[in-house]
């Protein structure tokens, strides 16, 4: 039967079962008298609702808690075994694949390399069947069998911009090779991937925004960017306008006309001065060389830190330090170009590259932003480390297939379901005005 707003009880009964699925994944464990308030339920509704999770084993009971004088509160929580999620980061130095539990817990991973013997490959075929083989490793290596617990979904996060079609993700990677590439329709292609599990792709750097909006430094924030900085650079802005998050190719923001060579075949990008593939030619170029003798870029990355700042009371390599000096520059203006355009109230910069950098880079980075960007969205914006560290990227994928979950009512996908990207920002919605996590 329908309602006058065109709803019908099913899409009711399965808004309710979202909203108390949320209020208990990010607020739980809480008992139902709370539960109602927080999700804008009756006792009655919060009650069915409950009743429904409970017997299918998606939400379970948490202790108690005690009351003065009356009868104690039995606390509820999302059953973190109910099910499992993998996500994938396809970086741009390896593919990384882990498999989590409803609560986020790692269970299993598998890495994969891109690059050996001095080179690096893109090619797609690699690519895919380094995803799908490390699919196979965690799900082998946790015992996954579909069972109760069984995978709810992969969630791939890629370098590039995603193009959403009829016939699957395309991913346009500029920088890598990558021209409309099928990749969904490649992995399903494949067979090996199991059989009616939803399957989702998006851009690495939203991904990373995702997560760090859900658990990291986002939390609490309606606005903010999120900078990816690692062999190449990108961001994710979330805005309210932007209730999925966007992926903006920051990267190729052109700093100096007529400037170096990017990677992605213009002139003068920031990433062609800022990413730390560019950061280590510029090095190698005015003299520097990696005391290890690697091609590997995370080894390189150190070496020139340590160069910069030596542990043991050596002189600083003055090459070192002005290369690492002129970046900052550069991502600094880079990140005011952020903050004038969508004015966020946090700019949280992540990935292996700026996590590697840390805190005695960021402090440089935050002043010049601060001294380009104009004095009133300057004045309104913290700019700090991300908190989830390197495994950010593949946490937000994995969120892909969990915000999903969570839309469905917490139903599994049906067989021949399609499976459309989750807006994964709503889930935050009630949250935001309560949490009051603040990045300095």
């Amino acid at each position: 039967m329908a309602r006058a707003s065109g709803r019908t009880v099913r899409d009711l009964r399965r808004e309710n079962r979202t909203a108390v699925l949320q209020r208990l994944y990010f607020d739980g464990p809480m008992s139902r008298v709370a539960l109602g308030s927080a999700a804008g339920l009756s006792s009655g509704s919060v009650s069915n609702v409950v009743a429904e999770l409970l017997a299918e084993g998606v939400v379970e009971e948490a202790g108690s808690l005690g009351a003065d004088g009356g009868r104690p509160r039995t606390l509820l929580r999302v059953a973190a075994g109910h099910g499992r999620l993998i996500g994938v980061d396809v970086g741009e130095t390896r593919v990384r694949v882990e498999l989590f539990d409803l609560s986020m817990a790692e269970l299993a991973r598998a890495e994969r390399p891109l690059s050996g013997h001095g080179t690096r490959s893109y090619d797609v075929g690699v690519v895919a069947g380094h995803i799908l083989d490390g699919i196979a490793e965690v799900l082998r290596a946790s015992g996954e069998d579909g069972g109760p617990g069984g995978l709810l979904g992969v969630g791939v996060g890629v370098p590039g911009i995603v193009e959403h079609t009829a016939g699957g993700a395309l991913v346009h990677g500029q920088t890598i090779g990558w021209d409309a590439v099928p990749l969904e329709r490649l992995l399903r292609d494949s067979g090996r991937l199991p059989a009616r599990v939803p399957l989702f792709i998006d851009n690495g750097a939203k991904t990373l925004g995702q997560a760090e909006m859900w658990f990291g430094g986002g939390r609490g924030a309606r606005n903010a960017v999120v900078v990816l900085f690692g062999s190449g650079v990108g961001a994710s802005v979330v805005t309210d306008e932007a209730e999925r998050g966007r992926a903006v190719e920051w990267g190729h923001l052109t700093v100096r006309v007529r400037g170096r060579r990017c990677r992605c075949g213009a002139r003068g990008c920031l990433e062609a001065y800022a990413g730390a593939e560019a950061l280590l030619a510029r090095w190698r170029e005015a003299g520097g060389e990696p005391t290890s003798g690697t091609c590997d870029e995370e080894a390189a990355l150190t070496d020139l830190l340590r160069a910069a700042q030596p542990p043991d009371g050596r002189a600083p390599d003055p090459v070192a330090v002005r290369v690492l000096a002129e970046t900052a520059e550069y991502l600094g203006a880079g990140l005011s170009d952020l903050i004038n355009l969508f004015q966020p109230e946090r700019v949280l910069v992540g990935g292996w590259a700026g996590l590697q950098l840390g805190a005695r880079f960021l402090e440089s980075v935050r002043a010049h932003a601060y001294a380009h960007a104009l004095r009133h969205p300057a004045g309104r914006v913290g700019i700090a480390l991300g908190r989830l560290g390197p495994d950010a990227v593949t946490v937000g994928a994995a969120i892909l297939p969990l915000a999903a979950f969570f839309a469905r009512g917490g139903h599994r996908a049906p067989a021949d379901s399609p499976t459309p990207p989750p807006a994964w920002r709503t889930a935050l919605g009630g949250r935001l005005a309560g949490d009051s996590a603040r990045v300095p």
